[in-house]
């Protein structure tokens, strides 16, 4: 694939964000100043104040002898930078190849994205048009190199599209400043008579280097595509993503479930091919307003069916919020697991957790009432009941030992023993009468004792004497006796509850 580059260059970036949020400079030549050994320096200017002849590096005192209504702003360390991540992030909605060019520009690869637009020339009027109507003034090129492309949109008089392979006669003839050299080699240069790049681009290597460096040639290679040029992104592409740029924006759901199958298509192709399944997703849509809002989901077992996980998405169409439209979707697979393939014609009949069908259902509950709802125990090695079960990892997670049967337990275990009081024939034996939240339950038959000690290694206290008891309703509840019955004070508890 052809790669090709954007550069979008911000004229007045710093003046342009203080008039959007303040309209009252709008109007008015607007500068940004900062203190430099004792005086106050022009770093950025606006449009109007650059009618009136003030320039970058001006002193303030200066400027206002020239321009009495001036208005002076405070420059701020890293605010452009700020401005420029805020703006960078607005635009991976035209390419997910985002990276901040400072002091004032931004770069996009834009390889296989401007077809989506109906070609480049309507790729950039659309950048341009919707960066201007936020208030931005900005130039913008596209090159087969983001050296290309700087220099066009800075230093470019003739059109924004360079056509592949045809940076060299561009760059012939603009400045040398155009390669983005320093400022000592610049001087350099200009004291030799060769302010275009065409008056020493084909002159010897050898010769270039001796007199100016090796950051000439540099630049000079990574214009013309010789040298790669290392973009630092503004946000890392993930592995398994995919978009889905709307050439209308979308308002109804009817369009969004189509937006959200065509994704799903595309992505979990990409996870079968690889043999990994999706755990957790996120959906992004970029809505014409320029918020951008989100939501997720998670599955039990690493899958890549598209019917289970649009069902997922499908529980949670109801909190898209439109707007005026979406024009981007971006689905992103947060977390994949391996995932052998499967013969899919045959993959609902295995029995148990093995069965995905079982999985894809804990899924679409959690949708429903959170994952938080829903759990899966495991035995765990301790005496005490409350403490003789772990949750789950997974569902693929295996007990480390048995669950205990010698003895039967309750199908409903209570979190903490809860008190209850009791009426007792022979106190050392089991009551026959307990009332538990304000209900009598006369006891007609009981099973017992079951003594348990206390994890002395844990904490201190009383062992317990546990009974099955079934009340005169055919009810079966788990009690237990805490410590000896030697005629002090002691306590009754309820543990558990059988079906």
């Amino acid at each position: 694939m052809l790669r090709r580059f954007v550069s979008i260059w911000f004229r007045h970036l710093s003046t342009d964000w203080l008039s959007i949020h303040r309209p009252f400079f709008k109007d008015k030549p607007l500068v940004f100043a900062e203190a430099d050994h004792g005086r106050m320096l022009i770093r950025a200017t606006n449009t109007l104040a650059e009618a009136e002849g003030i320039v970058h590096g001006m002193a303030v005192a200066d400027a206002r002898a020239v321009v009495p209504g001036l208005q002076v702003m405070d420059e701020k360390p890293g605010r452009n930078e700020r401005l420029l991540k805020a703006i960078g992030e607005w635009c991976i909605r035209y390419s997910p190849i985002v990276a901040v060019d400072l002091p004032e520009g931004l770069i996009l690869d834009a390889g296989g994205c401007t077809h989506l637009w109906g070609g480049e020339k309507k790729y950039l009027k659309e950048i341009i048009t919707r960066l201007n109507a936020k208030g931005y003034d900005v130039r913008v090129s596209i090159a087969d190199t983001i050296g290309a492309a700087w220099a066009n949109a800075r230093f470019g008089k003739l059109t924004p599209v360079i056509e592949p392979g045809a940076q060299y006669q561009m760059l012939k003839v603009l400045p040398s400043a155009a390669l983005r050299l320093e400022p000592d080699v610049l001087e350099r240069l200009h004291k030799l008579g060769l302010y275009t790049i065409g008056s020493f681009m084909d002159m010897p290597r050898t010769v270039l280097r001796r007199r100016f460096g090796y950051g000439l040639l540099q630049r000079m290679d990574q214009a013309l595509g010789r040298e790669e040029e290392v973009m630092e992104l503004l946000r890392p592409v993930e592995t398994y993503e995919a978009r889905l740029p709307c050439l209308e924006p979308v308002r109804t759901r009817t369009a969004i479930e189509i937006g959200i199958k065509t994704l799903l298509e595309t992505l979990c192709a990409d996870l079968k091919r690889d043999g990994q399944g999706l755990r957790a997703a996120v959906l992004k849509y970029y809505r014409l307003d320029g918020r951008v809002l989100q939501i997720d989901i998670g599955t039990n077992r690493p899958t890549y069916h598209i019917s289970h996980l649009f069902k997922l998405f499908e529980l949670k169409i109801a909190q898209v919020e439109p707007g005026l439209g979406i024009e981007l979707f971006i689905l992103t697979a947060t977390k994949t697991e391996e995932a052998p393939l499967i013969q899919e014609a045959l993959w609902a009949g295995k029995p148990g957790l093995e069965d995905d069908a079982v999985a894809e259902l804990l899924d679409r509950l959690a949708g429903k009432v959170g994952p938080r709802a829903i759990h899966r125990y495991l035995p765990d090695e301790h005496f005490w009941p409350e403490r003789s079960i772990k949750l789950a990892a997974s569902l693929k997670e295996k007990p480390g030992i048995m669950w205990p049967t010698a003895r039967p337990r309750p199908t409903q275990l209570l979190a903490r023993p809860e008190r209850i009081d009791t009426i007792a024939v022979i106190p050392d034996y089991p009551p026959k009468v307990f009332v538990y939240k304000g209900e009598r339950h006369r006891i007609k038959c009981a099973d017992g004792p079951e003594r348990i000690e206390r994890e002395w290694w844990l904490d201190e206290g009383e062992h317990r004497d546990y009974y099955i008891v079934e009340d005169e309703k055919g009810n079966r509840y788990w009690l237990f006796r805490s410590g000896h019955y030697d005629g002090q004070a002691y306590q009754w508890f309820i543990h558990g509850f059988f079906a």
